[in-house]
């Protein structure tokens, strides 16, 4: 099994001296998180729902966010943070979506481009260890967070989203292990990846899997990113998936490929994939 910290309940941590920190809501960090899969540890960092202490009945759905460190923090962003904190705590308190539970994942720097991608790529000299950070994530680290909070495990209720390399990473592993993830966000894809790898891996597909997927890439990304994201909306579409159902495809006008840009549609990423139960 994975090695937990001493102390799973220990606050979120300051991650270098003098940092301003912006940290808001009810955090918990799981600092060195060792996987039997890969070399690196991986830092969590935990966001629970407002009242969460206030029903220890009550069981809640989650979302993992790769690059867990630009999402929450502007003290260990690179660039500008996503706000993902302040942006759902919001939503949940004006009940505009569902609360929920936040994981995010610390990518490992030098590491993060073999880690977040399916294949290795010929032109790149690296790459390819998706599956074993698949691995990671379903065999160690949410069996982890499942035993220590309070989730709804199944599915429908678990959600998986990165931007960029991470949003390829989410469509390789959503779309292979649909029994674990039911909802995905992949924001800004890299779909040039090795030759377009994830268009061909969705092409073969026997039909349409029961996820619930949001797409996007902002207008400023360039002409090439904007093609390649309509291709993957596509190759969905083709195996059955409904734009305005299950499946949403925006592009984002005058966004760019960088954090804020991301952060700037987190509010409409949650409100599609965690929306109030109707009844």
């Amino acid at each position: 099994m994975p090695e937990a910290p001493a102390n799973p309940e220990q606050p979120a941590a300051p991650s270098s001296e003098g940092a301003v920190h912006t940290l808001t809501g009810d955090f918990r960090t799981h600092d060195d998180f060792h996987s039997r899969h890969l070399e690196q540890n991986h830092t969590l960092i935990v966001l629970r729902p407002p009242g969460y202490d206030d029903d220890p009945n009550r069981r809640y759905p989650v979302l993992y966010l790769h690059d867990g460190q630009n999402i929450f923090d502007q003290a260990t962003s690179v660039g500008e943070e996503w706000r993902v904190d302040e942006t759902a705590l919001g939503l949940i308190t004006a009940g505009a979506i569902e609360p929920l539970i936040i994981v995010g994942i610390y990518n490992t720097g030098e590491h993060r481009i073999d880690e977040y991608t399916p294949t290795a790529d010929s032109e790149k000299k690296h790459g390819g260890k998706a599956d074993q950070y698949g691995r990671m994530l379903i065999e160690e680290i949410k069996p982890f967070i499942d035993r220590e909070y309070r989730t709804r495990p199944d599915a429908a209720s678990t959600g998986l989203g990165g931007s960029s390399l991470g949003g390829l990473l989410t469509i390789h592993l959503g779309i292979r292990h649909p029994e674990i993830f039911g909802k995905l966000a992949a924001l800004s894809a890299s779909v040039w990846w090795d030759g377009k790898v994830i268009l061909r891996e969705i092409g073969e597909l026997p039909g349409k899997l029961p996820l619930r997927i949001w797409l996007d890439a902002g207008t400023q990304e360039g002409a090439e990113v904007i093609a390649d994201s309509r291709a993957l909306r596509d190759s969905l579409v083709a195996k059955g998936w409904v734009e305005g159902q299950d499946l949403v495809y925006i592009e984002a006008e005058g966004a760019q490929h960088n954090e804020a840009s991301w952060g700037s549609r987190i509010d409409s990423v949650l409100k599609f994939l965690f929306p109030v139960p109707k009844g």
